[in-house]
Formats: structure tokens, sequence, C-alpha cells
């Protein structure tokens, strides 16, 4: 696993500024406004950071003095950003230093700024790279940043949850960015079982037991493939034991061919992300339990791979649900709700949760509605919703609701079976989610998230370079802690 930059935090010791080797990063304000640190970089450079606001630097801007005369620094980071910054801006300020960082140490002098947590957290959550099929990977021991602070300890302590969370984001990105014949539904299956050692409790249910619930159409879905099906259930308990969890279900489709409906072989290597949901999932899972969150919440992932064979599940074939639902096959490549389905109906017998959010790479139909902007959000419960959505702002994960309706559900009437597993070209993101809706319960208050438009994606991002980003890690430990979380 990429691991997150490795922040150690102390006091403000500007006599060490001048000799060190890496780079250098300070904060200004845009009137000039310059901390102890900030002045005595001044100094060393005869007066370069003075003349570099008096310019012209605005928030958000970040300026870089390289090969300082004075000092040993490869370069000075010059970042304007005011005492008054908002979260949102005090992460971009982490993110600009983590761009110029390249493979340098950093010594970052934040002093006394409210944010400073925040910064830490841009730092870390931009500054990643997948390099593990590489054969010059970076080194580790040049992910360093030292942290000067007035209140390093205090930092430390706001900094930890936040670096939790930037670890999870992590795990996400690794997972969607890893090749399928790296990441096989067994591999998947043992890097989530690794996770005990970080106090989450997980189960696999192998084939032999998804047969005996009546996983047909799960399995289904996979089974033109040599590699096993399986789901994994992870549980945090950090709450009041008899608290009912929040179910996170996720899509962990390793790799799509589309199966006998097969798809173009244009950007098929990009089915490597076609997990993504249960990446994301296994990411909120990591973040909450390595923050130790005071809430029940249980992960659920299906891992399937669907590939054309002999065995394959065909075009018009019908496959029975957990639920007993009959389903008409009439696209093998329509395959994430046939997984999502029977673990949501599994997931709602077994723990009789609080609430219920999917995720899944589920249609390609979403980008052509939110581009990659947005994820879709579709829902039956506005409480739930609005909060989810809330979250998500707040964390800038962008996500946009869509519409539920009977006349969209009706697309998906089968002549042969109880449903269809698609209803036609219009509104394919809704249909979609149409039939998911009919394996909710009744009370069970519950979202779905389209998430193939921002899961992976071909530039950078605000907090990602361009691949995985990691969507959703962020906005569901907020929406945890905003509405299931004991205070």
């Amino acid at each position: 696993m990429v691991s997150p930059l490795s922040f150690e935090f102390q006091d403000v010791e500007i006599d060490e500024i001048a000799g060190f080797e890496g780079r250098v990063a300070i904060l200004v304000g845009a009137e000039g406004r310059m901390d102890t640190a900030a002045r005595r970089v001044n100094r060393l450079t005869k007066g370069a950071v003075k003349r570099l606001v008096e310019a012209g630097i605005k928030t958000g801007d970040a300026r870089v003095l390289a090969y300082p005369v004075g000092m040993a620094a490869k370069a000075v980071d010059v970042i304007c950003l005011e005492p008054r910054a908002t979260i949102e801006e005090a992460r971009a300020a982490g993110v600009a230093l983590a761009k110029a960082r390249g493979d340098a140490e950093v010594l970052a002098c934040l002093g006394n700024h409210k944010q400073s947590a925040q910064i830490v957290m841009g730092m870390a959550l931009r500054d990643y790279g997948f390099d593990a099929h590489k054969t010059a990977a970076p080194a580790e021991d040049a992910r360093k940043v030292t942290v000067m602070s007035t209140t390093p300890a205090a930092l430390k302590e706001a900094s930890a949850p936040l670096l939790a969370i930037a670890e999870g984001v992590f795990f996400t990105r690794d997972l969607v960015n890893e090749p399928a014949n790296h990441l096989t539904t067994t591999e998947f299956a043992n890097r989530l079982e690794d996770m005990q050692n970080i106090g989450l409790i997980v189960e696999v249910l192998e084939e032999d037991k998804l047969e005996e619930l009546g996983m047909g159409s799960l399995l289904s879905v996979g089974q033109g493939s040599d590699s096993p099906s399986k789901v994994v259930v992870m549980k945090w308990i950090g709450g009041e034991e008899d608290d009912a969890p929040l179910a996170l279900v996720g899509k962990g489709v390793v790799f799509d061919t589309g199966g006998i409906s097969l798809k173009p072989a244009g950007g098929m290597e990009d089915m490597t992300m076609d997990m993504g949901g249960a990446g994301v999932v296994a990411g909120a899972m990591r973040a909450l339990a390595l923050r130790k969150a005071k809430a029940n919440v249980v992960g659920l992932v299906g891992l399937v791979e669907n590939m054309p064979s002999g065995n394959a599940t065909r075009p018009g074939d019908v496959v029975t649900s957990m639920k007993g639902d009959t389903i008409e096959v009439i696209n093998t490549d329509a395959e994430g709700r046939l997984v999502l389905c029977d673990v949501m109906h599994y997931a709602q017998e077994t723990f009789k949760p609080a609430g219920m959010i999917d995720l899944a790479t589920l249609t390609g139909a979403i980008i052509i509605g939110l581009g990659h902007e947005n994820a879709g959000v579709f829902s039956n419960d506005d409480k739930l919703c609005n909060a989810f959505l809330k979250a998500a702002a707040a964390e800038g994960e962008g996500a946009w609701r869509m519409p539920l309706g009977k006349a969209y559900a009706d697309q998906l009437k089968s002549r042969i079976a109880d449903v269809k597993n698609v209803g036609g070209r219009p509104a394919g993101s809704i249909t979609a989610a149409e039939f998911l809706h009919r394996f909710v319960q009744d009370g069970t208050p519950w979202i779905h998230l389209d998430i193939a438009g921002v899961a992976s994606v071909k530039a950078d991002t605000a907090y990602a370079p361009k691949g995985a980003t990691g969507w959703g890690v962020l906005a569901l430990n907020r929406l945890v802690e905003d509405m299931f979380e004991a205070k």
C-alpha cells in the first residue's frame, strides 16, 4: 500500500531553517503579513520574500524561490494564506505544497495558523503516486515532512484523525489503480481480511455459502470466470453494541469484459476500476477503524469477475436473486446491479441497518448526464440524502441528486420474469437505480451512489493526480461523523 507522507511535529526553531536542505514552506498574508518563520526566511534571502509579496500575491497563490541565497534549501515555497482561511483554502495550500515537493523532504513552517491541520491534510491527500509496478519506485525515506508549529502536540492530535482518513483514501486509490491480474477476487478478499489487524471484524463468504444463501443473481455474474465469487463483510463496532449499524455496500467487479455482451476493445483496459464501489467501502471502513469512530458501520462488498466463457451467463437467461425475484438478463454488461441486489438483500436481512448506502461504477449513462464532476445520488429518504449531500459538499466531493419514479421502474418490466436487468437507453442510470430500489425493504433509508464518472479520471482533481481519486471516502466519513457517531 502507498503510505501517506510521514509527518513529524515540532516547535518553531528558527535557527534550523537556514540549514535545512530540502524545501522550506512558509505562509504569508496577501498584505505582506509574516510570522516568525517567514520573517526569518525573508532576512536570510535578503528581502526576497517581501519583494515577491510586493509584486502581487493573493490568497491561494503558491510561489517558489528556487535555490535561495543565504539558505541551504533547494527552494522556498511561499504560500499566501490568510489567518481566517477556510478549510478548503487551507487544504488547497497543502495541495500546492505537495505538488511542489517532488521527492524532497519538506520543512513546513505553519506557526500558529488555525487551519494547520487542514494544510497537513491537503498535503497528505495530494502527495500520492501508484508506483507498485514500476521498477524504479521513489524511496520511502524521502516522504518526510517536518512541521514547525507553535503548538506541535495539539497539531499532532488534531492531524491524527485526518491522516487516518487520508490512509483510507489511499487504500481506495490503490485498490482501484491495481491491475486485474494482481487484484483478483481472492487477493481483494485477502487485503480486506488483513484489516482485522486494525480492529475490523472481517468475514469472507465463499461460493458454497453464497449458493446456500440463494445469491443466484450475484453468482450468475462470476460464473464465466475462473476467479471465485465472494462476499466480504467488514464490521466496525464503535458505538453502542445494540445500535443498528449503517450499511455500506460496494460493487466489486475486479474486471468487466461485459461478459457475452462483450465491450468494445477500445478502453476496456480501464475496466480494472469496475470494483470502485467496493474500493470506496473498503477505504471508508479503514478510515473509520483507524480513527476509532464512535459508530457502528458494516461494509459489504460483492467480489466477482465478469468474463465470457462456455459457462458464462447468456443474454436471455433468467436468474433468481436471494430475495426470490426472478431476473431476465437482457445484457450481461449490466452486471453490477446483479451483484448489488443480492448483497443489499443480505445486508438488510442480516444487520437490520439504520440506513444503507450502495456505491458502484454502475452506468456510463451517469457520465453522459453529470460528466466527471459529480456522482449521481438516488435516494428514498430525504433526511439521509440531504445529510450525505451536505457531507459531500463540505469535503469538496461533487454529488448531485437524481430522480426516481414508477415510470422509470416500469421500463424494467419483463415478459418472462419478475424484472429485466436493463430498461433501454432512455434514463439508463435512473432505471439502474430503480432496479436496485426494488431490493430495498420498506422502512430502510437508502442511497444509491453511481460513481462511474468520479472513481477514476484522466486529469488531476483537487486532491488527487489522474487515475483513481478515492472519491467518497471523505464524504462517507463525514456523514458517519455528522449523523451516526455518538457525540
